[in-house]
């Protein structure tokens, strides 16, 4: 299998040198550069074509939100992680919507970081279920109040599929899903995947701020 070339972002050198280290380590990682801010981790990603950016939000010249929008409009063929010092940094939703396939704080234990790299190169996305709750509990006061009627952009989703986004956004995985549902985890995939495919939407990650932004879930709603 060919490595997961990684690509780190950070204005901090001593920080990009830990996670060289760290990442360095792990056979199936290669650090392929590092950018010093974001114009650079634009041009570095439109040249080096990495697999995943680990990508800090806080950056001279170009933030990580702005950088990441860049990399998404681009379509390139490569894939945002973000790095936030905070849990509720006021930057972390706008990386979400801007294409980032999910977020890390910056204390985050090295195997988690390692198993985040994996799982966003495998086309995942990785959802900080304490975290994306708190920062969406800060933000509530922007979203829309629930409905008796199911949100327009949600119409195109089968009853079952709409229960699948609710639990996705709740931070479950499939597995869970699919316990709670009482169905195989074979079908929990297929309707998570019929869910992104009708709202256009590329990983759970983006599946997550739509069914908070839409009020089919709400800040502090049980679990």
């Amino acid at each position: 299998m060919k490595p997961i070339r990684v690509l780190l972002a950070d204005d901090q050198p001593l920080l990009r040198s830990g996670f060289r280290m760290v990442l360095g380590a792990e056979p199936d990682l290669d650090i392929v550069g590092e950018a010093a801010d974001g114009a650079e981790a634009v041009d570095l990603a439109r040249r080096l074509l990495p697999d995943v950016v680990l990508m800090d939000v806080r950056m001279p010249r170009r933030d990580g939100v702005a950088a990441t929008r860049d990399i998404t409009v681009a379509k390139l063929p490569v894939r945002v992680l973000i790095l936030t010092t905070f849990d509720l940094d006021d930057y972390v939703v706008g990386a979400l919507r801007a294409g980032a396939s999910g977020f890390l704080a910056k204390d985050v234990p090295a195997d988690e970081l390692v198993a985040a790299i994996r799982t966003v190169a495998a086309g995942e996305a990785v959802v900080a279920p304490r975290i994306l709750r708190r920062l969406l509990d800060r933000f509530a006061g922007l979203l829309p109040d629930p409905e008796a009627t199911v949100p327009h952009s949600l119409s195109t989703l089968t009853e079952r599929e709409r229960e699948v986004l609710v639990h996705v956004a709740r931070g479950l995985s499939n597995a869970e899903i699919a316990r709670a549902l009482t169905v195989s985890e074979t079908t929990v995939k297929t309707h998570v995947g019929h869910v992104l495919t009708k709202l256009g939407l590329r990983d759970r990650v983006q599946a997550v701020v739509l069914a908070y932004e839409t009020g089919l879930v709400r800040p502090g709603s049980p679990t």
